[in-house]
């Protein structure tokens, strides 16, 4: 069964936020309103599960080039240091 959700005015919220950011925290809606009309809402937020973390899942998918880590030659470093042109 849903409870009926708070309503405070925002001069309330503004005094009393860390009391209702609590009461939000164990499942209470409540909403802020000015004059009476309704403006936002503070809702708990919905824990996402953890995801299992699977190394080596694509191992062998991939293959790099044996000089993947040499130097690059000079003309090419200067380009990605910004220097010379395309």
């Amino acid at each position: 069964m849903r409870r009926k959700a708070m309503q405070v005015n925002i001069y309330e919220a503004k005094t009393r936020l860390s009391e209702l950011v609590e009461q939000a925290r164990q499942g209470e809606t409540i909403v802020i309103a000015k004059a009476g009309t309704p403006l936002a809402k503070l809702v708990p937020l919905q824990e996402r599960p953890k995801r299992e973390i699977r190394f080596g899942l694509m191992k062998g998918e991939f293959v790099e080039a044996p000089d993947f880590d040499a130097p690059l030659a000079g003309d090419l470093l200067e380009l990605f240091e910004g220097g010379g042109s395309a």
